[in-house]
């Protein structure tokens, strides 16, 4: 696989091809077939390439993160603090997370009396799962240790795109939090006479509740013989799977979601910055990005943190665009570590995002962290099924993931919305 920069430098060199193709035929009215199909061909090198950067990004990413770790070189953090009291100690850590693994490979029965003790401290049932205001059936299991639970969500931000730009807090319990919400941008301070008394002007505010859902991965078959094999990282494999079922259905819903009996999505009820004109139901042009963009209050729009986000396919159909004076709004990175961008910002690809369709919010831009909340609950607890699928010589894994979202300040990103007709 070649390197990342190298990925980098041979996506500039077809996009820059095909920008010759394109400059031509905007003067050519007769272009050779030939040519078209050269041009066909570096559009198909650079999404090739695109694709490829993307997953050699996240390959580095990953490879980034030392599980190892996790416990031992965040000792302040909360879920170190949280993991030493509930297990004694240091000490207690690592031998639970011992257990654990045992646990995970050969089940309850070959346990050793010491490692039942120890895994009794992790251990959730039903019963206490209701008392804390969970709708689950499951019967019980341990909570997973704190490196395993760093595996599972960064998987989850993997496969969910949400995470990677909107505020995200963990609590220790999952009861509901009345959350804040205020836009303060409209109110300014004053010049003050001498001897006259200070005029109020107090902030508004509002109040979202934000509670935890209970997320399942639905159910995770492995095979007796790679539980078996001590060569095989059943963790890491383990964490991944789960992570990314959940991490996929939590996405939708702080994409999407009704916010009924689910969280309330970020597109949702997102506040329309511009509507497309009358036929362009699958259509966005340069002046509605420009109009999109300026929609939002400086506060939020040079915050740093702005950016679009919209599907794959709209972000094709955006690629295809130019300005005023013919310059593509697509910017290719030619820098590792450095993003793609439109029109100077960056973009996030989110395929919970809807399609550009008639009267769909499909481009949002805007402050994400300002503007959506995610609530985790610290604890994650995972169930082994050890006789259910016994006749396949299967085990069954099941996790449970409690969490929310909702929007914490609509004035920090605004929508796009396709026309009507």
């Amino acid at each position: 696989m070649p390197t990342l920069q190298t990925l980098l430098d041979q996506r500039a060199s077809a996009w820059a091809k095909a920008q010759e193709f394109q400059n031509r035929a905007a003067t050519e009215a007769d272009m050779p077939a030939e040519d078209r199909s050269a041009w066909d061909a570096a559009l198909a090198d650079v999404e090739r390439l695109s694709a490829d950067i993307e997953r050699e990004e996240r390959h580095v990413r990953l490879s980034a993160v030392d599980y190892s770790q996790v416990v031992t070189a965040s000792a302040d953090t909360e879920d170190a603090e949280e993991a030493r009291a509930r297990h004694g100690g240091e000490d207690g850590v690592k031998a639970y997370e011992s257990a654990y693994r045992s646990w995970l490979r050969e089940g309850t029965s070959d346990l050793t009396s010491e490692e039942r003790s120890v895994l009794r401290t992790g251990w959730v049932d039903g019963r206490e799962l209701r008392a804390q205001g969970v709708a689950t059936g499951a019967a019980g299991g341990y909570l997973v240790p704190p490196a395993f639970r760093a595996r599972l969500v960064e998987a989850q931000k993997f496969y969910g795109a949400m995470r990677d730009v909107a505020e995200v807090i963990t609590t220790e319990t999952g009861a509901t939090l009345p959350w804040p919400t205020a836009d303060d941008t409209a109110n300014v301070g004053a010049i003050l006479s001498e001897n006259t008394q200070v005029t109020e002007q107090d902030v508004t505010i509002g109040q979202a509740d934000i509670g935890a859902y209970t997320y399942t991965s639905k159910l995770v078959r492995v095979s007796l013989q790679l539980l078996q094999d001590n060569a095989f990282d059943l963790e890491s494999w383990l964490a991944r799977k789960l992570g990314e079922r959940i991490g996929r259905i939590q996405n939708t819903h702080f994409t999407t979601g009704t916010g009924t009996s689910q969280p309330e999505g970020v597109q949702t009820n997102a506040t329309v910055g511009k509507t497309g004109t009358t036929g362009q139901t699958t259509s966005v042009t340069y002046d509605d990005l420009i109009d999109l963009i300026h929609s939002i209050d400086p506060a939020y729009r040079n915050s740093g943190r702005q950016r679009f986000m919209f599907n794959d396919a709209t972000l094709a159909a955006v690629r295809k665009l130019k300005d005023s004076q013919g310059r593509p709004l697509w910017e290719p990175s030619i820098q590792v570590g450095v993003p793609d961008g439109i029109l100077g910002y960056s973009y996030t690809v989110n395929q919970d995002m809807p399609v550009m369709a008639a009267n769909a919010k499909s481009i949002l831009f805007g402050d994400f962290f300002a503007g959506y909340l995610i609530r985790d609950v610290r604890d994650v607890q995972l169930l082994r099924l050890s006789e259910r699928y016994a006749d396949y010589l299967q085990v069954g894994f099941l996790a449970f993931s409690r969490a929310d979202g909702t929007p914490q300040d609509t004035a920090a990103y605004k929508a796009y919305r396709n026309s009507a007709t």
